[in-house]
């Protein structure tokens, strides 16, 4: 008995809509916004699902659980959005597009030794803790102008934007200071650092991201419904 998705698509469609409405308000033509499904705890078949739909892009959290899912996942762009331990790194540094949790240069220096194993530059954010919380990784806001710096010089990374989970309380004025951190570092043209991408915004606060200039949105349970996290 196939397992009925028809909850899925009217997410979809709801997303479709609110990222289209935001971006017509708060942002230019030529301006392109990504919609990422985030999977934890999602099953293959709900996430292939999403593919179909026209999902391109994935987020995994979880090494373990992505290693144990990755080969059943119709063809789509990966990255992770996690907190990445230095011992996990091998095991996802051949299938993954970019890491968006960056919050040290000891994660860093590793990337770069398994990316340069693997022949690849590696594309990675900088996560930012915004909000200074304790349960939340990323770098302080002190300290990022001097892990963007030394994580540069890396010759296998390459820093394409940056990351952040703003306060779930009171997040604009979060998204504020991340846009306008976001706009000083690339004002600053440094070698190996490209602000391509802003990835903020989550089911909650995706709207309010786009309008503080998120190009990448990282979608779970508005897309595939409340998920009882193991």
């Amino acid at each position: 008995m196939e397992t009925d998705f028809s909850y899925i698509d009217e997410n979809y469609k709801r997303i479709l809509n609110n990222v289209s409405e935001a971006a017509a308000k708060y942002r230019k033509p030529e301006e392109k916004i990504r919609i990422m499904a985030v999977t934890k705890t999602v099953d293959p078949a709900a996430v292939n699902h999403a593919i179909g739909l026209g999902i391109d892009l994935l987020g995994e959290n979880r090494v373990q659980e992505y290693m144990s899912k990755k080969d059943a996942y119709k063809d789509a762009e990966v990255h992770f959005i996690g907190h990445l331990q230095t011992n996990k790194v091998k095991y996802i540094i051949d299938s993954v597009k970019l890491i968006q949790s960056v919050d040290s240069l000891k994660l860093a220096e590793e990337i770069d030794k398994h990316a340069n194993r693997a022949g690849k530059i590696q594309d990675i954010l900088i996560e930012l803790n915004i909000g200074g919380e304790e349960s939340k990784s990323g770098i302080d806001r002190s300290m990022l102008d001097e892990l963007i710096c030394r994580t540069a010089e890396l010759e296998h990374v390459r820093i394409k934007g940056l990351m952040a989970i703003p306060p779930a309380l009171g997040p604009e004025k979060f998204l504020c200071e991340m846009q306008e951190i976001y706009e000083d570092i690339s004002g600053k043209n440094i070698k190996n650092v490209s602000m391509d991408i802003l990835s903020m915004g989550m089911s909650g606060d995706y709207v309010q991201a786009i309008k503080y200039g998120s190009n990448l949105v990282r979608i779970g349970s508005a897309l595939f419904g409340a998920r009882i996290y193991k």
